[in-house]
């Protein structure tokens, strides 16, 4: 018996992770909830996701779901617990080009350095790929570099 996993999100009360997915035998789409057990807002979410995927009752049917985002499942939990809101919870996901990555905690870096690294590992171009150009040369509007005091003050001996 097989399972295909369409869906999955969460549930605050009681705490659950709901998975939606089709039963490969009979085509029929049907709703699981999982709860999750023994998870505090001071649980480690990523030792969670993976006790849960592993467990022998849910295993069949998390074949398909990443760890990852089981994990990040496991976070929006925590968070709630914690007391923030689902936005508050869904915008730590997000990445932001002008957001200081110094003052985050290693926990929270951490994440962040994960999502980049994914967000380029998408984006990468392989020698394969059909639309990849050997030594790309790209010009960049200079109106929109800023001007600094030292370069005005440097001498022209270089």
């Amino acid at each position: 018996m097989g399972f295909e996993a369409k869906r999955c999100g969460v549930q605050f009360s009681p705490p659950s992770i709901v998975l939606i997915y089709v039963n490969s035998d009979t085509k029929k789409i049907r709703k699981r909830i999982i709860p999750v057990r023994n998870f505090s807002k001071y649980s480690d979410c990523s030792m969670a996701a993976e006790r849960l995927k592993n467990h022998p009752r849910h295993r069949g049917y998390l074949d398909q779901v990443p760890q990852s985002q089981l994990e990040k499942l496991h976070i929006i939990l925590r968070d709630h617990m914690q007391g923030l809101s689902l936005e508050d919870s869904l915008t730590s996901f997000q990445l932001y080009p002008d957001e200081d990555l110094n003052k985050l905690d290693d926990e929270e870096l951490a994440r962040k350095k994960g999502q980049m690294d994914t967000l380029f590992e998408r984006n990468r171009k392989w020698k394969d790929d059909p639309d990849f150009v050997y030594d790309l040369e790209v010009e960049f509007d200079k109106s929109k570099q800023e001007k600094c005091s030292w370069d005005e003050e440097s001498d022209g001996d270089f």
